[in-house]
């Protein structure tokens, strides 16, 4: 693989970096710990350091003459899970892991500002972003709200996320839609409680609930363009407390994904129809609470060209997916992209003498630390890309 060589020579310490990381996992606006090393291993490596973003975020400031500025961000935060990997880094913290590869992440990144620190064959600034609470606590949101592309302004912003299910050595972007958008919703039905034997004197939520779960699918197979991509999943339905009760209210919680403002505005005003229109018609009330959390990821066309090119160049055109299949899983990098011109991509994660290994945000999961001298690399070689 077209590795660069000064990376490879310290692979050893990334992968000392990752693995310490991945010991010591913190969840969103808590990564104390690693937001330090961070600081101090940039200012080790010569790059100006600014903290205090999103709470617990770093911005290191790489400049080297007069030119544009360019963005690379990795996340650092890791999730509420047990691990279940016997590895000798394996969680040292109950309840917390790093099953989504943010420590690789951060690592990567680590390694990219390193060589370009050293070398510096680029003409402009790179900041290089380090965001905390990805992890649906929108660390990204919080940066931008408190002044990231003011404070360090870029041309373009450039995000990467490792994906298990693609052979190391592989990458895959795309123009428009690359993640989807992602709202959560939550349905309070109150009916009549009463007696289990004696339905008739009571108002049901548990049917009434059941009846609107149903309705629900509705909304994507019979109201919402057959073009347009759209998951309303119910995934909570607690209601009752006893065997012969019928319970006063019931509660439902889930979450939508869709792709385009307008599916978004659609689902929102279906859900509180479908919701209010069935407990209407049963002699309940229903309260329903919408929240948008992150908008959908949507690479600029230029800037998707670039970031693909720049992964042909390195790996070959044949590894290089220019139109994957967008997820439905989300990612607060989306804020970013909203403020800025940029790009998200996915790099291949999967050993390619493996046939299938623990996807993302399994409790088995763990970084394949072979990929971090590709990103480092990949990195570095797109900054001075950009920038040369």
């Amino acid at each position: 693989m077209p590795i660069i060589n000064r990376i490879s020579d310290f692979h050893d310490d990334m992968i000392a970096w990752r693995r310490d990381f991945h010991a010591h996992p913190e969840l969103g606006f808590e990564e104390e710990r690693t937001s330090d090393i961070v600081a101090a291993k940039l200012e080790e490596f010569g790059i100006e350091v600014h903290r205090g973003l999103g709470g617990t975020g770093v911005v290191g400031t790489l400049k080297n003459g007069d030119g544009q500025a360019i963005g690379l961000r990795a996340d650092m935060d890791a999730l509420p899970m047990t691990e279940t990997a016997d590895i000798a880094h394996k969680s040292t913290t109950p309840g917390k892991m790093h099953a989504c590869g943010h420590d690789g992440h951060t690592t990567m990144l680590l390694g990219a500002a390193r060589y370009l620190a050293e070398t510096r064959r680029f003409k402009g600034t790179v900041h290089f972003i380090f965001q905390p609470a990805e992890e649906g606590k929108g660390g990204g949101r919080e940066m931008v709200n408190e002044g990231l592309f003011r404070k360090f302004p870029v041309n373009s912003v450039f995000g990467m996320h490792n994906w298990p299910g693609m052979p190391l050595g592989t990458f895959a972007v795309k123009d428009g839609p690359m993640m989807a958008a992602a709202d959560n919703f939550e349905i309070i039905i109150t009916g009549k409680g009463g007696h289990g034997a004696l339905p008739h004197a009571c108002i049901d939520p548990v049917a009434i609930g059941a009846e609107i779960v149903g309705a629900l699918q509705k909304i994507a197979s019979r109201t919402t363009h057959p073009v347009d991509a759209v998951v309303v999943s119910v995934t909570n339905f607690h209601a009752g407390e006893d065997f012969g009760i019928i319970p006063e209210t019931a509660h439902l919680r889930g979450t939508v994904r869709t792709f385009r403002l307008e599916v978004q505005d659609h689902a929102e005003d279906s859900i509180t129809r479908i919701s209010e229109g069935i407990c209407a018609a049963h002699g309940a009330t229903a309260e329903v609470i919408y929240t948008r959390r992150y908008p959908p990821t949507v690479n600029d066309g230029e800037q998707a060209k670039i970031a693909g090119d720049m992964a042909a160049e390195m790996f070959g055109e044949d590894n290089v997916e220019r139109n994957p299949v967008p997820t439905m899983g989300a990612e607060d990098f989306s804020f970013m992209l909203r403020e800025v011109p940029g790009c998200y991509i996915w790099a291949g994660a999967k050993p390619v003498d493996v046939d299938e290994v623990p996807g993302l945000h399994n409790p088995a999961y763990d970084f394949n630390d072979d990929l971090l001298c590709v990103g480092a690399s990949y990195w570095a070689r797109l900054a001075e890309k950009v920038l040369p």
